[in-house]
């Protein structure tokens, strides 16, 4: 499992299992911070480029207000590790950038790969918390600070977006369908991408995203749009209204007449008492055209002129006539107004219809609702209470509208096996030092009870052990915790020139479903939208004695004169 073997592009891919190539073709060596080159120059120039270091990725306050993060984006940074290599135009352009830097770092800079370096970390779509590490990278520390920049923005958005659609099917339930509708609304195209891929692994249904769609196999789902029914004005632009029948026994000559019959006996039902009068004739003409194109999968945006009194009459009709013929409908889209009320007032209709015509199924047409929805709306419209079956979700879903960044960092813990600390006036931004194995410790009850961090040299947690848990920096807070499990969390992905075994990649599908578990795993306390439990994130009590001791032996002594 250590092996090695070259890769196409000259860097060391471990033989035993296939690492593809990169992901977007954007995330080269050339995609970090200027600095990072100057210290690799200033590293390179001292000769302590080859100094063996270990840094740490993790974030430091969970977002969005909640007490959970999902992470995400590991993947693509494998992806980057397995692929790192500067090309003679990348370097040829670092030289231009830093005019007064040696010959000779540019000539080391050509042999640069990742062989040397080991990543591990927590599986992907796992349920994370702050200030433990997500990412352990080991290498040589000028390779190491080259990832630290694509690393940080690989998890970055990956872990936000991610978290933001699990919260969405938090609050809209695991019955309803979700669907992704955000890449006209995206940061960039990479950005719509990346928003569909990580949505999906977030707990949505389906994108409307047709390049994601085909670079991961995300299920697509699509309608029309309120353009497509007003650019109809009549029937007379259906050149062709034939319609066969499903079982292809009969032919229908005119599809439009047969709807407009249709509606004119939905619109002399009794129980309706009256509330469908004349509707709009362009729109019928609209999903008659759609329904000609779609028979088996016809749903409709009923919003365009008025859902009441044109868009659901005309959608019925049209469905009746599709019924008529062997097809089903699907149902249709709100995409303005009071979706609670309106979508309560479409599940009577779709009732009365079923029951007065004896039409199996047709009270449980589906309801899609969109229209700039959020978690707000959608628990808004829960305690009102709706009749929606599916929320399509676009712009506070991808653009993490209500918090712009997961605030990922990428600090250094140990260099030539000598833990190093990060102090701060603010001791949120202090850092945990040394290389540290990471255990999840679990309740009698199945839930996750707290993380906890040790030395690498300390041994594991056994269960039914009690074991003390401290805060890492605040002195009373400390527990016993006796586990029923313990599950041991950083794995290694990228063994370098270890002999650690090598973690496969797990598909999309894989990440998914185990988002899906993880957050199923968690105490409700932890996941409710407002003021959740905070999850306990602690340090053995050994660890806990050493970082109090490097913060002492680190930090100034000040003098009062």
């Amino acid at each position: 499992m250590g092996g090695k073997e070259e890769a196409p592009n000259g860097s060391m891919a471990p033989i035993g299992g296939e690492i593809m190539g990169p992901t977007n073709p954007m995330v080269t060596p050339l995609l970090t911070d200027l600095y990072q080159y100057t210290m690799a120059y200033a590293y390179w120039k001292t000769g302590k480029h080859l100094d063996r270091a270990v840094f740490d990725l993790y974030f430091r306050k969970n977002p969005f207000g909640g007490e959970y993060t999902v992470f995400a984006g590991l993947e693509e940074c494998i992806h980057f590790v397995a692929n790192f290599k500067l090309t003679d135009d990348e370097i040829s352009f670092l030289r231009s950038a830093m005019p007064t830097c040696e010959e000779g770092f540019f000539e080391y800079l050509k042999g640069v790969t990742c062989s040397d370096v080991e990543v591990y970390a927590i599986p992907e779509g796992s349920v994370v918390f702050p200030k433990v590490p997500l990412i352990r990278v080991e290498g040589p520390v000028a390779v190491v600070q080259l990832l630290e920049t694509p690393f940080v923005n690989l998890v970055n958005y990956a872990s936000l977006v991610t978290t933001n659609a699990a919260r969405h099917r938090y609050v809209s339930g695991q019955n309803k369908v979700l669907l992704e509708f955000g890449l006209r609304r995206a940061q960039g195209p990479d950005g719509g991408i990346s928003a569909s891929k990580y949505c999906y692994i977030g707990g949505f249904d389906a994108t409307s995203n047709v390049l994601a769609g085909k670079l991961f196999g995300i299920p697509l789902r699509g309608t029309h749009s309120h353009a497509f029914v007003s650019s109809y004005m009549s029937a007379d632009e259906i050149p062709d209204k034939t319609l066969k029948s499903r079982d292809g026994s009969r032919n229908c000559d005119d599809f439009f007449s047969l709807a407009q019959s249709w509606l004119k006996k939905v619109q002399s039902v009794s129980s309706l008492n009256g509330l469908f009068g004349e509707t709009n004739q362009s729109e019928l003409a609209a999903f008659t055209s759609y329904a000609l194109a779609f028979p088996n999968n016809f749903l409709a945006l009923v919003d365009t002129y008025d859902v009441m009194r044109s868009g659901l009459p005309n959608f019925c009709a049209v469905a009746l006539a599709l019924n008529s013929l062997g097809y089903k409908a699907s149902g249709i889209r709100l995409d303005s107004g009071d979706l609670a009320y309106l979508s309560i007032e479409a599940r009577k209709i779709f009732n009365l219809i079923e029951k007065e015509f004896r039409v199996a199924g047709f009270g449980k047409m589906v309801i899609t609702a969109s229209n700039d929805l959020n978690e707000e709306t959608i628990d808004a419209l829960n305690k009102q209470g709706h009749e929606v079956d599916a929320f399509g979700i676009g712009t506070y879903l991808v653009t993490c509208y209500s918090q712009a960044a997961l605030g990922c960092v990428f600090k250094l813990v140990e260099i030539k096996d000598q833990p190093r600390i990060k102090l701060s006036e603010d001791v949120t931004k202090v850092s945990i030092p040394c290389k540290k194995r990471i255990f999840r410790l679990y309740g009698k009850e199945g839930y996750p009870l707290v993380d906890l961090m040790t030395g690498e040299d300390e041994s594991m947690p056994k269960e039914g052990e009690r074991i003390l848990c401290r805060h890492p920096f605040i002195e009373s807070k400390r527990a016993y915790v006796v586990a029923q499990r313990v599950e041991e969390l950083l794995k290694c992905y990228w063994p370098g020139r270890s002999n650690e075994p090598r973690e496969e990649l797990p598909s999309l599908n894989k990440i998914r479903s185990r988002c899906i578990k993880q957050l199923e795993q968690m105490r409700q306390d932890h996941m409710r939208r407002l003021n959740p439990t905070p999850y306990k994130v602690s340090v053995s009590a050994k660890l806990y004695d050493f970082i109090h001791y490097l913060w002492l032996n680190e930090a100034p002594v000040g003098e009062l004169q």
